[in-house]
């Protein structure tokens, strides 16, 4: 495809894929070479080499502490997910909840939403995934909740009018008119609550809780000195908030193309 006279030419899928990946490789590259140039102990940071010794040595233990937060992350998602858009619907259909419920949501949203962590475990028992669930569930529901309620409040007065004089069902205007608009707002909010459900289980998992998250491990194998190996687990949780913010995007695009 050519570009217009002072038009930018569009980057090719390829490009745009490689070139991250280049980029990610050198700097991994000169990580590796400054480290091991100047004889940086692992205690400041590992060389790449020992943090993927420690992945490959490991990687039973990375995959269950990865497959653990991940699931919790998982559950406080979808929990988040849909108690937004519930909440963004009551609060788009009846004015005095969506009131009522803006300073709530101001509270909420300014909180430091990981201090509930020791709160919810001494509620919730120390030995259960709850009160990472909750935690990764409510730093959801914010995003979700703001973002779709935008959305919906994007309808144009000229479009619903329209559709009631076509004496249309509230079903066909909901379904012609109001999800169309409000849905890139949704999956807008989506995209940053499954980056967010991820961070929220695993700094949840450094107060307490089952010793089986990759929270847990960071903390514990950095107190151990196992610095490569902490590392390792990081490592863990970058794939695993990848893989979270990748399935979301690929769920919204293929919304895109089948609505």
């Amino acid at each position: 495809m050519t570009s217009l006279p002072g038009q930018r030419a569009p980057v090719s899928k390829v490009t745009a894929v490689v070139a991250p990946i280049v980029l990610g490789a050198a700097l991994i590259a000169l990580w590796q070479l400054l480290v091991r140039a100047f004889h940086i102990h692992d205690t400041i940071v590992p060389a790449p080499s020992d943090i993927w010794h420690q992945l490959t040595e490991e990687h039973t233990l990375i995959f269950d502490t990865t497959r653990k937060t991940g699931w919790n992350a998982l559950q406080g998602l979808v929990i988040g997910t849909v108690v937004g858009i519930v909440g963004a619907l009551l609060a788009h259909g009846v004015r005095v909840l969506r009131e009522m419920a803006a300073p709530i949501v101001v509270a909420v949203s300014v909180m430091p939403i990981v201090a509930l962590g020791p709160v919810l475990y001494g509620l919730f028992g120390g030995m259960t995934d709850t009160a990472r669930i909750v935690v990764a569930g409510i730093a959801v529901a914010i995003p979700v909740y703001l973002n779709t309620l935008r959305g919906l409040q994007q309808v144009r007065a000229v479009h619903r009018d329209l559709m009631l004089a076509y004496s249309s069902t509230p079903w066909q205007r909901t379904w012609a008119v109001t999800l169309p608009t409000a849905t890139p707002y949704l999956f807008t909010g989506l995209r940053i609550g499954s980056s967010l459900a991820v961070i929220s289980a695993l700094i949840t998992e450094y107060f307490g809780g089952p010793s089986d998250g990759l929270g847990f491990t960071i903390n514990n194998e950095a107190k151990s000195g196992a610095f490569a190996l902490a590392w390792a687990a990081v490592v863990g949780s970058i794939v695993l908030g990848l893989i979270f913010y990748i399935v979301t995007y690929a769920v919204e695009r293929w919304f895109a193309r089948h609505r």
